[in-house]
């Protein structure tokens, strides 16, 4: 017994002696993409013309949240122009809010802990009853690699509503709790001390949200870096669709999507696949300044989905059901 555990300390000290150039590269790759220049986001997108979709302002938007959406909260798109209001979570703590001077647009959501950010926010859309708080101070915890032990009880019970054991075992560090050592030679990611402010919030025990808030979320004015960039551009996504996004804070986003025309036939498919638009999968990112960068979780209203099931892997037709009425006209929407 005794030679195992010696056999488990050396491997501890082993693994933190290798922490700061191993787990150094990884910070350092996600402060990159975290920082890198705008203009590299926006070279990835097709923009509409100026002017091509004036004349949305002349029409209300309807609900995106009355298309049919697969167990995953994918929206399967139809022709029409749509909105919906979701949560939204800082994931970049140590920028300014977001205000009507920042542009937004989307890029795939990556960095440290994806799979780890992805599952809070994907399964937080099947539990819209979970406190938003709490949910953004486990990311928080997430993103600056805090130990999950001096997470308040009300934030690991979140965790475990929303992460598989696997994951909260990853948290907790693994054998022998090493996540506590690579914290404290994590580098730091441009970001000035934040992260190990945020770290040291957490060690204390910090009962106040409004505290870490102040620490992540700098009430100041972004920087802006393209003043050429609107706040109402449209961005065309591969497969033909539209979409543009509207924070309010860091904490809640419109996003409004537009299919032209003919982009799809009436099931909602375009040849032999679904027009599919996953909110989870993109961050809402600053296209003209260094305002936060946001993940996207469950709609800001709890409401009932139309829940259907897609068989992607099979290839086989399946029906949409019927698309929904206006209560008040009967005319389909």
């Amino acid at each position: 017994m005794s030679k195992r555990l010696h056999g488990l300390v050396l491997f501890s000290i082993l693994l933190a002696a290798c922490a700061p150039s191993a787990h150094q590269t990884g910070r350092s790759n996600q402060s990159a993409n975290a920082n890198q220049p705008i203009s590299a986001e926006i070279d990835r997108h097709d923009t509409a013309r100026s002017g091509q979709f004036d004349f949305l302002s002349e029409r209300k938007a309807l609900s995106i949240f009355e298309l049919p959406q697969t167990e995953n909260g994918e929206i399967v798109l139809v022709d029409g122009y749509y909105e919906g209001d979701f949560k939204s979570y800082c994931l970049q703590p140590g920028t300014p809010d977001p205000s009507e001077r920042d542009a937004y647009l989307m890029a795939p959501l990556r960095g440290y802990r994806q799979e780890i950010i992805e599952s809070v926010l994907r399964n937080s859309l099947k539990k819209p009853y979970l406190e938003q708080k709490n949910i953004q101070l486990l990311l928080w915890s997430v993103v600056t690699g805090s130990n999950f032990n001096n997470l308040s009880f009300s934030v690991q019970s979140t965790a475990a509503q929303l992460l598989s054991p696997k994951q909260i075992f990853e948290l907790r560090g693994g054998v022998m709790g090493v996540v506590k050592t690579l914290a404290a030679v994590m580098p730091e990611t441009g970001l000035g001390n934040t992260s190990r402010d945020i770290n040291r919030l957490f060690e204390l025990g910090s009962s106040s949200y409004e505290v870490y808030e102040r620490v992540a979320v700098l009430r100041q004015p972004s920087t802006i870096r393209r003043p050429d960039i609107k706040k109402d551009q449209w961005y065309k996504q591969p497969e033909g669709y539209y979409v543009r996004y509207f924070p309010s804070g860091y904490q809640r986003i419109r996003i409004q999507v537009y299919v032209p025309g003919g982009s799809v036939d009436p099931t909602g498919k375009a040849g032999k696949k679904y027009f599919m638009f996953d909110p989870v999968t993109l961050m809402a990112v600053p296209a003209n300044s260094n305002a936060q960068r946001l993940g996207i979780g469950a709609p800001v209203i709890d409401i009932i989905r139309q829940v259907i099931q897609i068989q992607k892997e099979s290839g086989k037709d399946k029906k949409l059901p019927p698309r929904p009425k206006n209560p008040k006209t009967g005319e389909t929407i």
